[in-house]
């Protein structure tokens, strides 16, 4: 059973960082890429950052680029979501997803997904 769990949302004011997290269990997750998706309130959810389990090959929406870093810990089959300057219109439920076999902004490429933590920024 593939489980993912995300942690370490909370609430921030503008210009604040958060760390989330993401622990990976029940497979082997070294073939996939993993990713990061949001969905603020009344809109879809969108793709933020993915990273190759393996390759440390990493990619970000226009966004977040230089504010966000996404890495990977291997040896703990987890995925981090380091978050910088954030500011209200970051305000979302943050998902984790995994089981893309390349780098996709598509949700219908990541088969496993969290349950999502909630991060809320404050102006």
């Amino acid at each position: 059973q593939v489980q993912l769990v995300e942690s370490g949302g909370g609430l921030v004011q503008a210009g604040a960082s958060l760390r989330l997290s993401c622990a990976a269990s029940g497979r082997s997750f070294s073939r996939y890429y993993m990713g990061w998706f949001r969905q603020a309130p009344g809109k879809k959810r969108e793709f933020v950052a993915s990273i190759s389990w393996s390759g440390g090959t990493t990619y970000y929406a226009d966004s977040v680029k230089g504010r966000f870093t996404i890495s990977r810990d291997k040896s703990k089959n987890t995925v981090y979501l380091q978050m910088n300057s954030l500011k209200p219109e970051d305000t979302a439920v943050y998902y984790c997803a995994s089981g893309a076999t390349t780098w996709s902004t598509r949700q219908r490429d990541y088969p496993y997904w969290g349950q999502g933590t909630q991060v809320t920024v404050s102006s």
